[in-house]
C-alpha cells in the first residue's frame, strides 16, 4: 500500500513538471522568437549586430544595434503576404555614409533647433550646425550614429524583447549631462504591434527630445501620394523658410494641413501654400489632441492598394509627418530600390521643433532626479 501511495505522488510530481515545460515551452512559441546575427564592423572595430524578432503572426522586425535602426519591417496585406513596409540598407556602410536617418533613433534632441543654440540656466549651449543654418537630429553624432549595447534580448509572456542602452557623455553634441539611455522594442506576441519605450536620466540640468525616425511605404514600392491620412490635430506649429517653427500655434481649419478626415496624401500637397513650399511638401509638427503626457492616438495611415493600415501611437504632445521631400533616387536600398522623391512617409511623435527657445512650447528640459519617458507604438492591421 505504502509503495503504490509513493508512485502514485511521483507520477503526480512528474506529471506536473512535465505539464509546467510544456506550458512554458508553449508560451515561448506563441510569444514569438528572437534571432541575433553579425551586421558587419564599425571602423574601430566594434562590432554591429542584428535581431530578428517576430511574432505568433508571422510579423518580424530587424532592429540593429547600430542607431537601434530598424532595418525590416514585414507586416500582412489584407490577402495575409508579408511585405517589408520600411525604407533601408542590406549593408551597414551604407546606413553610415548614405542615410537620411533611415528606421533610426534620434536624440538627443529630434528635429531642429535654431541656430544651433538655446539658453539653460543661464548658460548658453552651442550646438554642431548640420542642416545649415540648424542643428537637426541631436547634431553630426547623434543616436542615430552610434552602436547601443545590448541589455536584453528575450521572449517574455508580451512578445519578443530586446532592450538597447547608451551613455551620452556631458557636452555629447554641445548638450549638458551625463544622460544615460534604454531604448526597449517589443513586438507585441499576439497582436501586429511593435513598441519601443525611451527612458533616460540625467546628473545635470539638460533638454531631451527622444523619437524614432521610420520612413514608411505601405504599399511597399512607388509614391506615398495615394495614402489615406487621418492626424487627430486642430493646430500645427507653422515654421520660416530655415524649417524652424516662428512660435505660433496655427489652426489647420482652412488650410492643406487639416488631416482630421481621412485624406490621400497627394490631394493638397501641390497646393499654392508657403509652409508647403518652404517644406517641399510636408515636413511639419502638428499639435495632437491630447493633454500633456497622454498616450493617444497620433496618426493613421491607410494604403488603399494593399489594405495595410498603420496607427501611430504616443505619449508625446506632437507628431512631425514628413513626406520624402529629400529623397531623390540616390540612394539605392534594399531590393536594389532607388528610393525616389515621395516615395515614404514618416510620422514621429515627439515634443515641439526648438522648443527650448520657445517658452510658450511645452517644456523638454529633465533635471536631475527625474526621469524621462517617451513611448512609440506602430499598430498594424488591414481592411
Amino acid at each position: 500500500m505504502k509503495h503504490a501511495i509513493w508512485i502514485l505522488i511521483i507520477c503526480l510530481v512528474v506529471g506536473s513538471s512535465l505539464g509546467l515545460l510544456i506550458g512554458c515551452a508553449s508560451l515561448t512559441k506563441s510569444a514569438g522568437t528572437i534571432t541575433p546575427a553579425p551586421f558587419g564592423t564599425m571602423p574601430d572595430g566594434t562590432p554591429v549586430s542584428i535581431y530578428t524578432l517576430r511574432n505568433a503572426n508571422g510579423m518580424a522586425v530587424r532592429i540593429l544595434t547600430y542607431g537601434g535602426i530598424i532595418q525590416s519591417l514585414k507586416v500582412p496585406d489584407k490577402h495575409g503576404h508579408l511585405g517589408d513596409v520600411v525604407l533601408g540598407y542590406e549593408d551597414l556602410d551604407s546606413y553610415r555614409t548614405n542615410s537620411p536617418y533611415f528606421g533610426a533613433m534620434i536624440g538627443r534632441y529630434g528635429n531642429r533647433i535654431a541656430k544651433g543654440m538655446f539658453t539653460l540656466d543661464g548658460v548658453t549651449c552651442h550646438l554642431p550646425i548640420n542642416n545649415d543654418p540648424n542643428s537637426l537630429h541631436g547634431g553630426t553624432n547623434g543616436f542615430d550614429k552610434v552602436v547601443w549595447t545590448v541589455r536584453k534580448a528575450e521572449v517574455t509572456s508580451r512578445g519578443p524583447e530586446l532592450e538597447l542602452g547608451y551613455l551620452s557623455p556631458d557636452g555629447d553634441n554641445g548638450y549638458p549631462g551625463d544622460l544615460q539611455v534604454t531604448a526597449t522594442y517589443t513586438l507585441l506576441a499576439r497582436e501586429n504591434e511593435l513598441r519601443l519605450v525611451f527612458h533616460a536620466t540625467t546628473d545635470k540640468d539638460t533638454v531631451i527630445n527622444l523619437t524614432a525616425h521610420s520612413y514608411f511605404n505601405l504599399t511597399g514600392r512607388g509614391t506615398i501620394d495615394h495614402d489615406v491620412l487621418t492626424i487627430p490635430a486642430d493646430s500645427y506649429t507653422p515654421v520660416d523658410s530655415t524649417l524652424i517653427p516662428t512660435g505660433e500655434i496655427a489652426p489647420v481649419s482652412g488650410t492643406p494641413f487639416d488631416f482630421r478626415k481621412p485624406t490621400p496624401v497627394g490631394a493638397r500637397i501641390h497646393d499654392d501654400n508657403q509652409q508647403l513650399k518652404y517644406c517641399n511638401g510636408y515636413d511639419l509638427n502638428w499639435v495632437v489632441n491630447k493633454p500633456a503626457g497622454k498616450y493617444g492616438l497620433m496618426g493613421r495611415v491607410y494604403d488603399p492598394v494593399t489594405g495595410r493600415v498603420l496607427e501611430v501611437w504616443s505619449d508625446q504632445p506632437g507628431v512631425q509627418f514628413y513626406t520624402g521631400n529629400f529623397l531623390n533616387g540616390s540612394m539605392t536600398g534594399k531590393g536594389d530600390w532607388a528610393y525616389q522623391f515621395r516615395d515614404a512617409l514618416t510620422l514621429e511623435p515627439q515634443h515641439y521643433p526648438d522648443s527650448p527657445n520657445h517658452p510658450n512650447f511645452p517644456s523638454t528640459e529633465l533635471k536631475p532626479g527625474q526621469t524621462y519617458q517617451c513611448v512609440i507604438a506602430y499598430e498594424f492591421s488591414t481592411e
